[in-house]
């Protein structure tokens, strides 16, 4: 097996079960390689032919990308690129390829730049009028949503929540009015508290799906409506392995009248008389003047 690490050396072989495949030598250009997110055989054939006829290989951790590789000949040069490095490496990236060398940029799991490092890096080789070519593949996201049962025509990927409760919930309550479903990737510690908040801002009612370990042995999805959820994850110890979760988005639900004081009431155990009111406003349609004075009426009530 010899390995390219410059242009116009000898291209590597990497391996497709027992059959030694020769990558072809690749052109210039940084390439965006999609990895499994956990099955390692998900990867695809045009990604391991670019990860071997690359020159240099870009990991967000080249401890966890080596089992991959291994696993399929590939002894490409390998160098970390993550969020701690990022500044530092995107320059020698740069050099490498100004002067010719096919780059390959990989996260541990998945489509690099969902929620990793690397925009400045494409921007940057971009503008540098060198090619940036995408290898599609895996996506946490995308496989959460086709097997969520929730709408699929329009999406959000919001990536992670913030971690302290008061910028969870301000950013929930800029997705609280958007009608698509909703995807964040979230902590299994912080996972009942994220659900909470999110029956708080967007409503118990709303129909989610919690999809834990993708494409792993222990694969498991959940089901039902937010406060059936939250009550469930509340009252067990938190789970393990990568969470994604998906939320249905506002339009896809109604509030009826009799539901109005029991949305009323869950958002006013969280906000102030007029944020309240504002959301709930949004949510369904109603008139914030009322909503506000009901909401005055049941928090007079209260006190």
């Amino acid at each position: 097996m010899v390995k390219s690490s410059t242009p116009g050396s000898s291209s590597q072989t990497y391996l497709v079960g027992n059959t030694a495949l020769t990558a072809p030598l690749l052109p210039v250009g940084l390439y965006l390689v999609s990895t499994p997110i956990g099955n390692l055989a998900d990867i695809t054939l045009r990604a391991l032919e670019t990860l071997a006829g690359c020159a240099l290989i870009a990991c967000e951790d080249t401890r966890t990308s080596v089992v991959l590789l291994s696993k399929y000949g590939i002894t490409t040069r390998k160098i970390s690129y993550n969020e701690h490095n990022a500044n530092e490496r995107s320059g020698e990236l740069l050099r490498r390829l100004g002067e010719g060398q096919p780059v390959a940029v990989i996260s541990d799991a998945g489509t690099p730049l969902v929620s990793d490092p690397g925009f400045r890096l494409v921007t940057q080789v971009i503008e540098a009028g060198i090619p940036v070519i995408p290898i599609p593949g895996a996506s946490a996201p995308l496989a959460a949503l086709v097997a969520s049962g929730l709408a699929n025509d329009q999406f959000l990927f919001a990536g992670f929540l913030p971690t302290k409760p008061g910028a969870r919930q301000r950013r929930l309550h800029e997705f609280a009015a958007i009608n698509a479903t909703l995807i964040f990737f979230e902590s299994p510690k912080r996972l009942a508290a994220s659900l909470g908040d999110m029956v708080a801002i967007f409503g118990g009612e709303r129909k989610a799906a919690i999809g834990r370990e993708l494409s792993k042995m222990f694969e498991t999805f959940y089901r039902d409506d937010l406060t059936t959820l939250a009550m469930e994850f509340s009252s067990s110890k938190p789970p393990k392995g990568e969470i994604v979760v998906l939320v249905e988005g506002i339009g896809e639900i109604s509030v009826s009248g009799k539901d109005i004081d029991r949305r009323l009431t869950e958002l006013l155990a969280a906000n102030p008389i007029g944020k309240a009111a504002a959301i709930l406003a949004e949510q369904t349609g109603r008139s914030k003047r009322d909503l506000y004075q009901r909401a005055l009426e049941l928090k007079q009530h209260d006190d």
